[in-house]
C-alpha cells in the first residue's frame, strides 16, 4: 500500500498571509470598507438595558432598606452587592427575551438588512469541517448530507468541502480515508478534499490556521462548521447570500438549533433551545446589531478579512511561558469588528444545526474547557481599539461561570444565616454570631424573594411558551397541546433540579482555571452513555455532600427550610445524573417526551443526515475494497 502524505488529497497550495495581532495596538484594515450609514442600535440597546438596569437599582435599593435598619455593615454591603452583581443578568436576560419576542410580532417578515443591496458576483466558499477523534461515519454522514444539496442551487455559488483531521488514533484516521473515498465515490461531482495534519499544534486554532495559510487564498469565504454541525443547503446558500450582499461584513452567524438528542440531558437542552431560544436570538441580534458575535462553527466569513485581522497571538502564562487563546471565536469577532468589519447574527436563516452534550456529566467535561477559555478573555478586555460591544462580548462570556460562585455565595450566607439572629451555623458550633444583627428573616421575606427570583427566571420562558405559534412553531410538531404541556412542565422542573449542580461544578471550574488547571483537550461524546454508579459517585461526591449537610441543618432547626428544594438536588445529584442519560427512544411512549420539531417532525436535512450516518456505519464496518486500500 503506497503511504500517503497529509496534503495528498488537497487542492494546489493558494497561501494567504495571516499575520498575527498585536493587542496592544490598535489596528484598522485597509480593505474594510466602512461608511455603513446611520445605525438605530443604540435604540434597541436602550431598550434591552435600561430596563435591566433600572430593575437592578430597585432591587438594591430594596435589599438596602431591608437590611439597614440598625446600619449598613460590611457585610451587608458586600451581600447587596453579590446580589446585585447575580441579578443583573437575569434581568438582562429578560429584557433581550422581551425585545425578541416584540420583534417578532411586530416585525414577523423583516427583511435583512443587506436584501437592499444587488447582489454581488458568485463567491467560491470553503466548507471547512475540523475533527479531532470523532466518529467517521457520523463526520461523513452530515458531509454527504450537505453537499447532496448544493449541486442545484441558484445563485452560481461554488462550495468545496474540507475535512481538516487533527486524529490521533491511528484506527480512527484509517476509517476517516475509508470514508473520505466512500463520500467521493457517492457524490463523483461534488469537490472536496481530506488533510490530516502530522502534529495537532494548537487544536481547532491551528487546524483553522494552517487551512488558512496554506489553501485561504483560493476561496472568498469559509463556512466553518463543527464535527456535529448539519446545515441545510438553502440556510448554506442563504448565509452565502448574505454576505455577498454586504460588502461591509466580515463575518455572518446563523442561529443553530439542537438536534438528534436521545437522552433526558439532551433533550432538556434541546427543547430549551427550541422553544425558549429564538426571543434571545432575535433580541440578541436586535441590540448586537453589527457588532455581534461568533460562536466557533456554522457561521460564514471573509477569508482575506479573517486572515489579514484576526491572527491570534499567543498570551503569557501565569507559570510562565506562553499559553493559545482557548475560546478564540469571541475573541476573533472582536478583532473583525475592530478591524473595520461587520460581524452580524442572522437568526431566521433555518436550517442550522449542532448537537448538544447527551448527559450532565459530558455537560460538564464541556463546560469546565469553556470555563477557562471565558476567564481568559477577562486578560483580554484591555485589548486597543475594540468596539465596546466587543468587550462587553468578552466580559458576559466570563460572567456567565463567575455568575456560579456568586450564586453559590449566596446559598452559604443563606444557610448561614439560617433561622436569624438566634439558629444559625456559625452561633450553634461557635457560640458566636459574626454579627451584631442579623438581616430580619421571615416567612414572608422568604417568599418574596423566591418568588421574585423564580419568577425572574422562568418569565422569559413562560411568554416564550405562551407565544410559540407568533414565533413559528405549531403545536403539532412538539406533539400536540397536551405533550406539550407536559414537556414544558418536564424541561421546567427537570431545570431546576439539575441547576444547583450545575452551579456547584461551574464553581469548581472556576476555582480550577484559578488555580492554574487546564482542562484536557477531549472529543466530545456526542452519543449517550450510560455511567456506572463508580464513576457518578466519584464525579458528584461533592455535591451530594453540600446536599446532605444542608438537609442537617435543617433537622436540627438551624438552616431554613426555604432552602430544601436547592438541598434535595445537590443530595440526590448522583440518581439525578443517572437520569439524565436515559434513552427517550428506547421506549414509544418517551419518545415524544420533550419533543420538539427536530424529534417529532424532523426536517428533510436531518432525516437524510441520519440515513447517510448508517449508509456509512456500515460501510466502514465492511472488510475494505482493494480500490480503497490501493488509494
Amino acid at each position: 500500500m503506497t503511504v500517503r502524505r497529509p496534503d495528498d488529497w488537497m487542492p494546489p497550495p493558494a497561501p494567504l498571509s495571516r499575520p498575527i495581532q498585536r493587542l496592544n495596538r490598535p489596528y484598522r484594515d485597509e480593505n474594510a470598507p466602512g461608511g455603513w450609514g446611520p445605525s438605530r442600535a443604540w435604540i434597541w440597546r436602550l431598550a434591552t438595558f435600561l430596563p435591566a438596569v433600572a430593575t437592578t437599582v430597585a432591587l438594591v435599593a430594596a435589599f438596602t432598606d431591608w437590611f439597614a435598619m440598625d446600619g449598613l455593615s460590611g457585610f451587608e454591603g458586600a451581600l447587596i452587592a453579590i446580589v446585585a452583581f447575580t441579578f443583573f443578568w437575569i434581568a438582562l436576560s429578560v429584557s433581550t427575551a422581551v425585545l425578541g419576542i416584540a420583534t417578532v410580532i411586530l416585525l414577523p417578515s423583516r427583511a435583512r438588512p443587506a436584501d437592499s443591496v444587488a447582489m454581488a458576483a458568485p463567491m467560491d466558499v470553503a466548507l471547512l469541517v475540523p475533527i479531532f477523534n470523532e466518529v467517521p461515519a457520523d463526520v461523513f454522514g452530515n458531509a454527504a448530507a450537505m453537499l447532496s444539496g448544493l449541486g442545484g442551487l441558484p445563485g452560481g455559488h461554488r462550495y468545496t468541502l474540507f475535512i481538516l483531521s487533527d486524529t490521533t488514533d491511528e484506527a480512527v484516521a484509517a476509517q476517516e480515508i475509508r470514508a473520505f473515498f466512500t463520500l467521493r465515490a457517492s457524490l463523483p461531482n461534488a469537490t472536496l478534499h481530506y488533510r490530516r495534519r502530522i502534529s495537532n499544534t494548537d487544536g481547532k486554532i491551528g487546524n483553522l490556521a494552517d487551512w488558512v495559510e496554506g489553501w485561504g487564498g483560493a476561496y472568498s469565504a469559509m463556512l466553518v462548521l463543527d464535527a456535529d454541525s448539519l446545515m441545510s443547503a438553502p440556510a448554506i446558500a442563504a448565509l452565502t447570500d448574505a454576505l455577498a450582499r454586504d460588502p461591509s461584513a466580515g463575518l455572518i452567524q446563523s442561529f443553530p438549533l439542537l438536534y438528534g438528542a436521545r437522552t433526558v440531558f439532551g433533550r432538556i437542552q434541546q427543547f430549551s433551545n427550541r422553544v425558549y431560544g429564538t426571543p434571545l436570538a432575535e433580541g440578541l441580534a436586535r441590540w448586537t446589531d453589527r457588532e455581534g458575535n461568533y460562536w466557533g462553527h456554522n457561521a460564514i466569513i471573509r477569508s482575506a478579512a479573517f486572515a489579514a485581522c484576526a491572527g491570534l497571538p499567543r498570551l503569557r502564562s501565569s507559570r510562565g511561558g506562553t499559553q493559545m487563546i482557548l475560546s478564540h471565536d469571541f475573541v476573533e469577532a472582536g478583532l473583525l469588528r475592530r478591524a473595520g468589519w461587520a460581524v452580524r447574527f442572522l437568526p431566521r436563516i433555518e436550517g442550522s444545526y449542532e448537537e448538544a452534550p447527551p448527559t450532565l456529566i459530558d455537560y460538564i467535561l464541556r463546560d469546565r474547557r469553556w470555563c477557562q477559555g471565558n476567564l481568559q478573555h477577562l486578560g483580554l478586555l484591555a485589548t486597543r481599539g475594540l468596539h465596546p460591544v466587543s468587550r462587553f462580548h468578552l466580559f458576559s462570556g466570563a460572567m456567565a461561570y463567575l455568575l456560579s460562585p456568586a450564586w453559590f455565595a449566596l446559598l452559604v450566607v443563606w444557610a448561614l444565616i439560617g433561622n436569624g439572629d438566634e439558629a444559625n451555623v456559625i452561633r450553634y458550633f461557635s457560640g458566636l454570631n459574626p454579627q451584631v444583627t442579623w438581616p430580619e428573616i421571615t416567612t414572608a421575606n422568604n417568599l418574596a424573594i423566591l418568588i421574585f427570583m423564580y419568577g425572574m427566571l422562568l418569565a422569559p420562558k413562560l411568554v416564550a411558551a405562551c407565544t410559540i405559534r407568533r414565533l413559528g412553531l405549531r403545536l403539532r410538531d412538539l406533539g400536540g397541546l397536551r405533550q406539550f404541556l407536559i414537556s414544558l412542565l418536564a424541561e421546567i422542573s427537570l431545570s431546576i433540579l439539575y441547576a444547583p449542580i450545575l452551579m456547584i461544578h461551574q464553581s469548581l471550574a472556576v476555582l480550577r482555571s484559578a488555580l492554574g488547571r487546564r482542562a484536557a483537550w477531549r472529543p466530545q461524546r456526542r452519543r449517550g452513555v450510560r455511567y456506572g454508579a463508580g464513576v457518578l459517585i466519584k464525579f458528584h461526591i461533592i455535591e451530594t455532600l453540600i446536599g446532605l449537610l444542608l438537609m442537617a441543618g435543617m433537622a436540627l432547626g438551624l438552616v431554613t427550610f426555604w432552602l430544601a428544594p436547592i438541598a434535595l438536588s445537590l443530595a440526590a445529584a448522583i440518581p439525578l445524573s443517572a437520569l439524565s442519560g436515559v434513552d427517550l427512544d428506547a421506549r414509544r411512549w418517551s419518545h415524544r417526551q420533550l419533543g420538539t420539531p427536530e424529534t417529532l417532525n424532523a426536517p428533510p436535512i436531518i432525516r437524510r443526515a441520519l440515513m447517510e450516518r448508517r449508509r456509512f456505519a456500515e460501510a466502514l464496518q465492511a472488510p475494505p475494497a482493494d480500490r480503497i486500500a490501493a488509494e
